[in-house]
């Protein structure tokens, strides 16, 4: 009978432990601001039974491949332009879960200290992803710089220029690249991610920036079959608190703005 009641026990112990344990969350992020902040909110899913590891990427495709092939739960980087465009272009069917923050996308320069300096054929470095290729020409355009065929095609590129008055050459190159070809370039337009990451302060150092107003909301995003799980929801209760708000506004100051 001694036996059975310490088995009993032995068992209800172990049960409590895997409850303490409580559920991994494997979600993918780039540096700079998503990593760090979904590292603020760790404390906080622990106490409510999420361990969340975060996986750490510096380019805009394998965080969505390996979402969509289960090999992690969730990502949050991107927005819902690019989004649909991935979504369209590999086959996937990824979701939104909810809108955390907007980065707003700037053009930068070592060579000219005001737009008004772009000498006619200057060279104006873009993102070579569809979506974040249409942002950078949207905001030029905005600026008075160029003239798109169709300025609401989200994804346009150098093919859908209608009027470039001033001949300014584009170099297209991966997001990540971008800042590396700042010194090579004469109007560099980042992602405020990578710009983060290189040192810029968007806030101060942009020549061209989106507004408060930028539908380029950055998403935390999984699948079909768990983005409701308890868990997913968790993580985005979490991500949309007042201490994301708070922490947000104090260490971006402006270069990354919430979204709720």
């Amino acid at each position: 009978m001694k036996k059975v009641l310490l088995f009993t026990a032995l068992a209800a112990a172990l049960t409590a432990g895997l409850a303490q344990a409580g559920e991994k969350l494997v979600v993918a992020a780039t540096p700079v601001p998503h990593a760090e902040i979904l590292e603020l909110i760790k404390p906080t899913l622990a106490k409510e039974g999420v361990d969340l590891e975060i996986k750490v990427f510096t380019d805009y495709v394998q965080p969505n491949v390996q979402v969509a092939e289960k090999h992690l739960d969730a990502n949050y980087f991107q927005t819902l332009p690019y989004l649909e465009s991935f979504n369209k272009g590999k086959g996937t069917n990824l979701q939104t879960v909810i809108g955390v923050h907007v980065e707003p996308f700037g053009g930068y320069s070592k060579k000219v200290k005001s737009l008004s300096e772009l000498k006619d054929g200057a060279t104006i470095a873009i993102p070579n992803e569809g979506s974040n290729s249409g942002r950078a020409l949207i905001l030029l355009q905005k600026a008075g710089l160029i003239e798109l065929k169709d300025p609401t095609n989200a994804v346009s590129t150098p093919k859908d220029i209608a009027k470039n008055p001033h001949n300014f050459k584009f170099k297209e190159l991966e997001s990540a690249l971008l800042p590396r070809v700042l010194d090579q370039v004469d109007l560099d337009m980042i992602n405020t991610n990578y710009a983060l990451e290189a040192g810029l302060n968007p806030a101060t150092d942009a020549l061209i920036i989106e507004g408060a107003d930028s539908p380029y909301v950055n998403f935390l995003v999984a699948r079909p079959d768990n983005k409701d799980s308890p868990a997913i929801q968790k993580l985005a209760k979490a991500l949309t608190s007042p201490e994301v708000k708070a922490f947000i506004a104090e260490k971006y100051k402006g270069a990354v703005l919430p979204a709720f």
